[in-house]
């Protein structure tokens, strides 16, 4: 049933709640804080060149030759050191072994490195200003997403100054004549894959009802999935795949799984996308559910618009196979369409789900959804090239997920430790500092979490020290895994930003030093070099 207009703000409010319960605004900065933040750091600028002299740092140390015509970034979303450690033991375990001695596929690529994550205005970052960081190269505000630091969060008409606005990867790809596709388990429209395409002032406004519920207008500042369809690059992205059919929908209409829409304005983005593709004379299809996504496989439309879900797409584990791709199969179909292009692509592939399961302490799905991405990644390089194909695989940030005690070799990893406290009472491996799957105490003593009755299920909540609705985000150090032309320059510790500046190296895009320009500066010296001694051996010989 269709439900009344302000039933279905109420909702959406409520949905609005839950992302700010994940994703808070911070607190104001205080003055000692404010004045130590280097007042450049809130410009573009400041980003690029810092990234720019990191580069120029590392290119004296790079050995490789050629350039990555092809350009794939996986994104575990809150995939954390210790998330690599468990989902790796958690594979091994799977498949009858101790687990411990496994590895994910991208852990056996040549070169491994650290990114630090932190906002310019928020010490332990979000979806938003991170992904303005790997894709755009510049770090920005909590919340926000392709402007700089200039801008505040929800400040509408500041985000229409052109001057605050950053590219993306996807930007410099498309110039360069490549194609470029999304991909992602969640919302088409959430906060990571829209790194790529929008310039927006709140990572919330996936939709014109939550730009009208923020006081914003939203025909001045268009939401995200409007963004999509219809404005540079966007409306330009030749493979879009994911969840979220909801926000591309007016709330008097219905998907076809029985979602309503939340649109306010009327606006069938799916049908526009359609019908600009016809106006253009493409090849082009969309499709919602996995049948029809793989009978296109073989021979992908130049334009494919796969939305699975009305909101995200379900867990791998609880998936209906039926109607659910996985990201597996998603990664090669949107591998094979954009290989036709002769001069490369740009892929955007995440694994987004890794980051509600810790959310909700729901431990067994988020390293689950870490498996998953394992699995997509490893597909990816066998069909791509390690000659021309750069594949990078990192995270935005962190979670507080710790995996403790002293448990034996082999010990499940999503199971009871083999120890006990010192109250005798048993604890779980893999804990979490905060999150909804704190107990209160009974009588001052913790709760033997193992003796409830669905313990172990999927969606049992693994223990948490300090309780809250959502577990939070951490502020660690998330790792980066390359392996293509040029991985070496993935090593070391160094700000998130630089990512798509030494993928931009790589292949030759963008604005900046490329591994192209850098190479005939490099063979203009030898020239010069040569011709000098020549002269001087002919001067030699002049004078003997």
């Amino acid at each position: 049933m269709r439900l009344p207009p302000l039933v279905l703000i109420t909702l959406v409010s409520c949905w609005a709640s839950v992302s700010s319960r994940r994703h808070p605004d911070p607190p104001p900065l205080s003055a000692r804080a404010a004045a130590a933040i280097n007042p450049a750091e809130r410009t573009a600028q400041y980003w690029v060149e810092e990234a720019q002299a990191g580069i120029r740092a590392r290119v004296k140390h790079d050995k490789s030759d050629g350039v990555a015509r092809n350009v794939v970034m996986f994104l575990g979303d809150g995939m954390s050191v210790p998330t690599l450690a468990a989902a790796r033991t958690l594979l091994g375990q799977n498949r009858g072994r101790t687990g411990e001695e496994s590895q994910l596929s991208f852990e056996e690529f040549p070169t491994v490195g650290l990114a630090k994550t932190y906002c310019v205005n928020h010490q332990i970052a979000d979806s938003a200003c991170t992904a303005t960081a790997y894709l755009c190269g510049v770090k920005n505000n909590y919340g926000m997403i392709g402007l700089t630091a200039a801008v505040p969060r929800r400040d509408c008409v500041a985000s229409l100054d052109n001057s605050t606005h950053v590219a993306s990867i996807a930007e410099w790809a498309l110039q360069d004549g490549r194609d470029v596709g999304i991909v992602t388990t969640t919302r088409i429209t959430h906060a990571s894959p829209a790194g790529a395409y929008a310039k927006i002032a709140n990572r919330n406004w996936e939709n014109d009802l939550e730009v009208l519920l923020d006081g914003q207008d939203p025909l001045l500042c268009r939401d995200i999935a409007h963004q999509l369809v219809h404005s540079y690059p966007g409306n330009q992205f030749k493979v879009i795949l994911g969840g979220g059919r909801r926000e591309f929908l007016p709330n008097t209409t219905f998907d076809e799984e029985g979602t309503q829409g939340l649109r306010t304005d009327g606006l069938n983005l799916i049908e526009e996308w359609q019908a600009s593709k016809e106006s253009q004379n493409v090849d082009f299809k969309y499709v919602w559910n996995r049948e029809q996504l793989m009978n296109l496989s073989q021979s992908p439309p130049d334009y494919l618009l796969g939305l699975f879900e009305g909101d995200h797409m379900q867990y791998h584990l609880e998936a209906n196979n039926v109607t659910e791709p996985s990201l597996t199969e998603l990664t090669e179909i949107a591998i094979r369409s954009l290989s036709r292009n002769e001069k490369g692509f740009f892929l955007f592939v995440e694994s987004g789900r890794i980051d509600h399961g810790h959310h909700d302490n729901y431990a067994h799905l988020a390293l689950d959804e870490t498996i998953q991405l394992h699995a997509a990644v490893q597909r990816a390089t066998e069909m791509l090239s390690e000659e021309d194909s750069l594949i990078v695989v990192t995270s935005d940030h962190s979670h507080v997920m710790a995996i403790n005690g002293y448990s034996p070799r082999g010990n499940s990893i999503i199971g009871r430790s083999n120890e006990v406290g010192d109250d005798g009472i048993p604890y779980m491996t893999v804990s979490y500092t905060n999150g909804p799957g704190a107990r209160p105490h009974d009588n001052g003593a913790r709760v033997d979490v193992t003796t409830e009755e669905n313990f172990g299920s999927l969606r049992w909540r693994t223990h948490a020290e300090v309780p809250l609705e959502d577990e939070t985000h951490g502020g660690d150090d998330v790792a980066v895994f390359a392996r293509g032309p040029h991985h070496a320059l993935f090593t070391g510790l160094y700000e998130q930003s630089r990512i798509p500046h030494l993928m931009a190296y790589a292949a030759c895009i963008g604005p900046g030093l490329h591994y192209c320009n850098a190479a005939t500066h490099a063979s203009y010296s030898s020239i010069f070099l040569i011709v000098t001694l020549l002269y001087m051996l002919n001067a030699l010989n002049l004078h003997r």
